[in-house]
């Protein structure tokens, strides 16, 4: 029987994807003069924002003299960009709230695990406080040192719900290191396609579920509840 449900964050619960893209081009470009297509900016999120700027780096950078410190200036751009435009980007996908009610009503425990700061985390639920009534927990970048794909996070989500076993969890989540990650965890996957990555990334990386939209993924978690 499912006992917790855990939820990505960018993406999944809020919509985020046009704040990161336009903060990832603004960055490229202020930077390092270039427009790389959208995927390939796009393509780390899901990990932690430095991850990100490190594969950037790496990605874009030939024959620059020092990838790390390219990185750490990728990084320090981005952020202002994304703070400067955080409010009026930043949106909430219809009906989330009620979704996650109807989940929580079942018995289902909800904890919210990200690859966000906890800062800008905070700065979403202070634009959507009604999410902050409806997840039990929130598991941020700073809470594990290792970060999806690797389990590390999700599996402090179950601890932090009193040790949950990962057969009777299931994650939910718009990138294929969400994926990953749950695979690596033990815990069901359900890739929804709303969020950053297309229909056709998602399943290459073979989630137990794939949906449309919020409630067919909380109408598969309910499935899954009563067994």
């Amino acid at each position: 029987m499912l006992e917790a449900a855990l939820f990505d964050f960018d993406g999944t619960l809020v919509d985020t994807t046009e704040l990161i893209y336009q903060s990832m081009r603004q960055t490229v470009q202020e930077i390092l003069h270039e427009e790389p297509p959208r995927e390939v900016l796009m393509a780390g999120v899901g990990q932690p924002l430095p991850r990100q700027m490190e594969l950037l780096a790496e990605q874009l950078a030939d024959g620059y003299p020092d990838r790390a410190r390219l990185a750490a200036k990728l990084l320090d751009v981005y952020t202002a960009h994304n703070e400067a435009n955080h409010e009026a980007l930043i949106q909430q996908f219809p009906g989330v709230e009620h979704a996650l009610a109807r989940l929580r009503s079942s018995g289902v425990r909800i904890i919210v695990v990200t690859s966000k700061r906890r800062h800008s985390v905070e700065m979403a639920l202070d634009s959507f406080p009604g999410l902050r009534k409806v997840a039990d927990r929130f598991v941020t970048m700073e809470d594990t040192k290792e970060h999806k794909p690797h389990p590390a996070p999700l599996l402090k989500g179950l601890e932090l719900l009193g040790e949950v076993p990962p057969k009777d969890a299931a994650y939910v989540g718009d990138s294929p290191h969400d994926v990953a990650a749950a695979k690596a965890a033990g815990i069901t996957s359900v890739a929804v396609s709303w969020g950053a990555f297309s229909e056709e990334v998602l399943r290459a990386a073979g989630p137990d579920y794939l949906v449309p939209d919020l409630d067919a993924a909380v109408d598969v978690l309910l499935e899954k509840r009563s067994g």
